[in-house]
């Protein structure tokens, strides 16, 4: 279990303030990643019971999916997270959802859902900086892939969704992006820097049997 569990009280708080939010981007700039990963993915749960569709998790690599199975602030979001690293594609009820990373040469089966069926996205980037080409090795095909992905739009990650995603969450501490709003949930303290809704139902019986892959 991870220390210091969220609470369902602030869960639904955190949740609400989503929901109420009435624009299509959202940003969440807060230091607390995996109390921000705990409320962005509740809120995509919440939302595929009620709009049912296809609904996309794009985290940063492979390294920080480990760390959210972890370390998620409840119960539901690290199993859920969890059941979705393998095969990367769950169905939920009436909708699906899809993990993809950064790296776009994982973007393969995102790109194949029609556009018009998807929902929304939820981005996590790790709070600490890393360079373009992090994680690979020296070999010429992963030399070409990462010229490739320094070549790329500032922020790429989350811009190339924001052209097809009606809504999307991006949880990304220290960035400034274009286009979104950006939300600060009142419940979560700042740390000092050189440390580092009505109809709103929490799901806490979420049952496991009625995720597909």
């Amino acid at each position: 279990m991870s220390k210091k569990e969220i609470s369902k009280e602030v869960l639904y708080e955190g949740v609400k303030m989503l929901v109420d939010c009435p624009d299509a981007h959202i940003h969440l700039p807060q230091q607390k990643l995996y109390t921000l990963f705990s409320l962005g993915f509740q809120y995509l749960l919440f939302m595929s019971t009620k709009d049912p569709g296809h609904y996309i998790i794009r985290v940063e690599d492979s390294y920080l999916l480990e760390k959210l199975q972890h370390k998620a602030k409840d119960e539901i979001s690290r199993k859920f997270i969890t059941r979705l690293a393998l095969p990367r594609k769950l169905i939920y009820q009436n909708s699906t959802f899809h993990l993809d990373f950064f790296n776009f040469s994982t973007w393969n089966n995102t790109n194949d859902i029609p556009k018009e069926k998807i929902k929304a996205a939820l981005v996590v980037k790790n709070a600490s900086k890393k360079p373009v080409g992090f994680g690979f090795d020296d070999s010429e095909e992963d030399e070409q892939l990462k010229a490739i992905m320094a070549s790329l739009p500032e922020n790429y990650y989350i811009e190339s969704l924001k052209e097809f995603v009606p809504k999307t969450i991006t949880i990304a501490f220290d960035e400034e992006l274009n286009g979104v709003t950006k939300i600060n949930f009142p419940f979560i303290k700042e740390e000092p820097r050189e440390k580092l809704a009505k109809g709103v139902s929490i799901s806490d019986d979420v049952n496991f049997d009625d995720l597909d892959s």
